[in-house]
């Protein structure tokens, strides 16, 4: 027995430091949660990475702030997030942790994305407005382009109400009379996709490169700009669901006042008298029709916006991913218009090896857009003394003598049994891959493709309606199919030595683009039932067409920095186009810029006034190669002509051909400044920019004598315009701790010239019909497309003004010469007469302001945004107003005629009423411009975020509800139905914008 004892004592020992071993490495080895929130407000910050120093477990907090990981006791957190100081927390108990994170040096530390890279908004030394996703999060838009705009300083941009339509973006000013719209880059990816097919829910950051510096990474296509759009990618370590939903009403946000029957049936009476005309007997007492129909009451309605979106994302140390679907379904405020699209975004990247990762950015898109056959300015026509319907419910029409009752057929027929839609489908896409050589150096490949399909149908069925009816139903259809395929190679090298930064980026792009478009149309159909081409009998039409064009880049760029002192970016690239001539197929478009931060000197003052100033310059050309493929070609066309009494086909030259065209050129300068002020609590950015095109190309002028057409002509490089302007945007926290505000302000000045033209001939433009052109484009360092014609003086009191007056119209006719009530047109030239060579420059359609401010207040869960945007310094010409304020036939009027002239003294500004116009009172002149000025209130947002403790009991992360108003107010002299009109200033039967009130739901899983 004395001799097991020992054995069994050491087995049991064994045992215990077993035993206690197992106990202590349990004890060692806990899942730990967190909250990480920030130090100025402690509201939990989303999306923060806490990763396990040395090891390659991490997770990430989720929108309350809330993480959880695996750890061991004296194990270290490394927790960072975008714009603020990281923190490394050594693990010495299982408690639960609660991290605050402070802001760095304000939004100065947050990447952007610039062409082919990402960059720090510190080290910018360009011009680059960044937008991210959270600015336009619960936004109830029903594209990307409405919630951009006002968020961008230098950045106008142009909607529309009408369901499916796309925006105008106009780049500090309109730099070319021909396309100036800026090149869009989603996902890498060069595409001329509409913005309105992409989900808005989807979006993670907009870059909008905007001076030559920045922008000449792009080269050819970077001459307006370039807007840079990333769509979400999933977090590692974090899976999130979330839903999102919003639904509205929409309605105009102004509507125009016309005349009611009794009103005019009186105007109709004046204005034949005045032209010795007989008047029509069913107004012979205008009271006794009342009111009458409301045209455009019936045109317009309240119409409902609705959207749903879920989204799922996650992944792990190895795999993200992002996956998403929308339903977004929009009907217009004017009948039988609307607009539905449905997308499916899928992201995802795989980290094969440490050296190797693959990934993907696919969109898919399918949309449906119903336009109708809707005319608001034949809507404003119809007379009010007509009515809708005939007794039997059919549609009624003017019956009788045209001067009398009009000849506008029923516009709210047109717009309900014609059918015109347009369905689309679009891929959107890239695979990439990229490889790590050795420390600082990796090369990455990208195939990307745009694949866009549309159909597009238009049906109008035959009516008996008067004054026209049609006999014959008509069919049109087409199929149009765009294929576009990139594929990107770069090499990307980033490494730090000692106090020197440096990244060098080498590649080259490849793109090319064919499209295929067949379209027919036919007429007269056995039955309305048997809608399709092939059951048409009569008048059958087939068309077709096919294009292409290919890019072939080579790019460089390197950005060196010193001590985040020095930083110094050039850039160069080589493009060669198949839209050019041999001798002109590939241009050169180099920029420069340098900054320098002088709050890092040792002789700048410390102090919490200033804590970061850089002053910034550059330099660069980039290109515009948006001309049409073929314009250094012959245009032939298909002729048909009689040859000794036989017909006979022959191909014939149309166009002159220009084989020495080349790219416009754009040459920027930039001057900027960068500054952080007091305590880092207000962030402000100034820059001033001269933009010249030069090689514009303007059309050429060609005799007849040529025998080539001199309407159809070439363009040719001789035009030049000038952009020059300022650029401020401030922000700034106002308040910290339990109520937070932050304000953001952005204003803008441009001033745009032509310098230069074709042999100083001046081009007129903005054509309206009947002859006539609005604006013009001028070498006399006007701006692009300027009003242009006569300018008024009055009103004619008495005969014996008309007589000492220039000669306007002369004739001893009463009914056909200038008469009292007629405008009187100034007599520029001071030659006794009113002819074109009166005209002038009326007014400018570009603004020389656009400016924006948002507010933003936060309290214990509810939250208020209030969002203000404008633009001040525009004329608008409203054309509109040549018809319902003429006064010259049998259109219904404004409410404005109201104030015309009856006789002497009555009025000085509206004429009097006379059918035919003898004195033309309706010509270009000064009388349609109007102030395009505007204030508007863009947006308010109210909102609340469900408390933490009830969002857990409903096993959800988080949870908010909003209320929503869009375009609530607008504040304007313009008179027309909304003063936001096409970037030419010209408002004639335009799609008005639409006020929305709208409230959604946003909840995460």
């Amino acid at each position: 027995m004395p001799n097991r004892i020992p054995g069994f004592a050491r087995h049991c020992s064994t045992l215990l430091l077993f035993l206690i071993f197992a106990l202590s490495a349990a004890a060692q080895s806990s899942r730990i949660t967190g909250r990480v929130i920030s130090v100025e407000d402690n509201k939990p910050l989303s999306g923060a990475s806490i990763q396990l120093k040395g090891r390659a477990e991490g997770a990430v907090s989720d929108e309350t702030g809330a993480f959880a990981i695996s750890v061991q006791t004296g194990d270290s957190l490394v927790i960072s997030m975008v714009g603020y100081e990281s923190q490394e927390i050594r693990i010495t108990s299982a408690e639960s942790l609660t991290i605050s994170l402070q802001p760095v040096t304000a939004a100065l530390q947050d990447v952007v994305v610039v062409g082919y890279g990402t960059q720090r908004k510190k080290d910018l030394t360009g011009s680059l407005s960044s937008v991210s996703g959270k600015d336009l999060k619960s936004l109830p838009v029903p594209n990307v382009g409405e919630a951009l705009q006002g968020r961008a300083a230098g950045v106008q941009i142009v909607s529309s109400g009408a369901p499916g339509s796309n925006v105008t973006i106009r780049v500090r000013g309109t730099g070319t009379i021909n396309n100036s719209d800026p090149l869009l880059v989603i996902d890498g990816v060069p595409t001329d996709i509409p913005l309105n097919n992409i989900n808005p829910d989807d979006i993670a950051s907009i870059e909008i490169l905007k001076d030559a510096s920045s922008a000449a990474i792009y080269g050819s296509r970077g001459a307006n700009g370039v807007v840079i759009i990333s769509t979400k990618r999933g977090s590692s370590g974090r899976n999130s669901l979330e839903f999102k939903t919003f639904a509205g009403s929409q309605k105009a946000t102004d509507m125009v006042p016309m005349l009611t029957a009794r009103q005019f049936a009186s105007l109709h009476n004046e204005m034949m008298a005045n032209n010795g005309q007989a008047q029509n007997p069913a107004f012979a007492d205008p009271n006794a029709l009342g009111d009458g129909t409301n045209w455009l009451g019936a045109l317009f309605r309240s119409a409902p916006m609705q959207s749903y979106s879920l989204s799922y994302s996650g992944g792990n140390a190895k795999n993200t991913y992002y996956v998403s679907g929308n339903v977004f379904d929009q009907q217009g405020i004017v009948i039988n218009t609307g607009y539905r699209r449905y997308t499916v975004q899928f992201n995802s990247e795989s980290k094969v090896f440490d050296w190797l990762k693959f990934g993907n950015n696919v969109s898919l898109s399918h949309d449906v857009k119903s336009s109708g056959s809707y005319d608001i300015r034949n809507a404003m026509s119809a007379l009010p003394t007509q009515a809708i319907y005939n007794p039997d419910g059919t549609y009624a029409g003017p019956v009788g003598q045209p001067s009398w009752v009009g000849d506008v057929a029923n516009p709210i027929g047109k717009a309900t049994i014609n059918s015109n839609t347009t369905k689309g489908y679009n891929i959107l896409g890239n695979i990439y891959g990229e490889l790590t050589l050795f420390r600082g150096l990796k090369f990455k490949s990208t195939a990307g493709i745009q694949a866009a399909f549309w159909d597009g149908r238009n049906w109008a069925p035959k009516y008996n309606w008067q004054p026209i009816p049609q006999p014959n139903s008509y069919l049109a259809q087409s199929s149009n199919k765009s294929l576009t395929w990139l594929w990107d190679n770069y090499f990307t090298y980033d490494n730090k030595f000692g106090d020197h930064n440096i990244t060098v980026l080498a590649g080259s792009s490849a793109q090319a683009n064919r499209y295929d478009g067949m379209n027919g149309s036919i007429q007269q159909f056995a039955s309305d039932v048997t809608q399709q081409l092939s059951n048409g009998t009569i008048l059958p039409t087939i068309g077709g067409g096919a294009n292409e064009w290919a890019l072939l880049s080579f790019m460089g760029r390197v950005n060196y920095g010193y001590q985040s002192k020095y930083l110094l970016t050039a850039t160069v690239r080589r493009d060669g186009s198949s839209r050019f001539g041999k001798d002109n197929r590939y241009g050169t478009f180099p920029s420069a810029s340098a900054a320098w931060r002088i709050s890092e000197e040792d002789f700048f003052p410390k102090s919490d006034v200033i804590n970061d100033l850089k002053l910034r310059v550059g330099y660069g050309v980039t290109g515009n190669q948006n001309i049409g493929n073929y314009s250094f070609a012959s245009v032939l066309q298909t002729v048909r002509y009689n040859f000794n009494g036989t017909a006979v086909t022959a191909i014939v030259p149309l166009m002159i051909p220009n084989p020495g065209i080349k790219w416009e050129r754009v040459a920027q300068s930039n001057f900027g400044l960068d500054a952080t002020l007091f305590d880092n609590r207000i962030n402000v950015t100034l820059d001033g920019y001269i933009k010249n095109t030069n090689d514009m190309l303007v059309p050429m002028s060609v005799p007849i004598s040529t025998g080539y057409s001199d309407i159809v002509v070439p363009s040719i490089n001789l035009g030049k315009v000038q952009n020059r302007g300022v650029e401020l945007t401030i922000s700034s926290q106002n308040t910290k701790g339990a109520f937070v505000w932050n304000t953001s302000v952005n204003v803008a000045y441009n001033q745009n010239r032509i310098l230069k033209l074709n042999d100083t001939i001046p081009m007129y433009t903005g054509s309206i019909g009947l002859n006539q052109n609005l604006s013009i484009q001028h070498p006399g360092g006007y701006p692009i497309n300027t009003f242009y014609g006569f300018v008024t003086n009055g009103v004619f009191q008495t005969q014996k003004e008309v007589d000492d007056y220039a000669v306007q119209v002369p004739g001893s006719d009463p009914f056909n010469r200038t008469s009292p009530g007629d405008l009187r047109f100034r007599d520029l030239n001071n030659d006794g007469k009113i002819d074109d060579n009166d005209r002038t420059f009326l007014g400018n359609p570009n603004p020389s302001f656009i400016f924006a401010m948002n507010n933003s207040f936060s309290w214990n869960g509810f939250d208020l945004a209030i969002f203000i945007q404008g633009i001040s310094g525009n004329k608008i010409y409203n054309a509109n107003r040549i018809y319902q304020e003429g006064m010259a036939v049998a259109m219904n009027q404004t409410t404005a005629v109201l104030d015309r002239w009856t006789g002497p003294n009555t009025s000085n500004t509206m004429p009097r009423a006379v059918f035919n116009d003898p004195n033309k009172n309706t010509r270009v002149s000064n009388r349609f411009i109007e102030d395009g000025s505007y204030l508007r209130i863009k947006n308010v947002t109210f909102g609340y975020t469900l408390p933490k403790s009830l969002s857990d009991r409903m096993k959800m992360s988080a949870a908010r509800i909003y209320l929503s108003a869009q375009n609530l107010l607008t504040f304007t002299k313009y008179t027309g139905f909304d003063p936001e009109v096409p970037s030419n200033g010209i408002d004639l039967n335009v799609y008005p914008v639409t006020r929305t009130l709208s409230a959604g739901l946003n909840i995460t899983f």
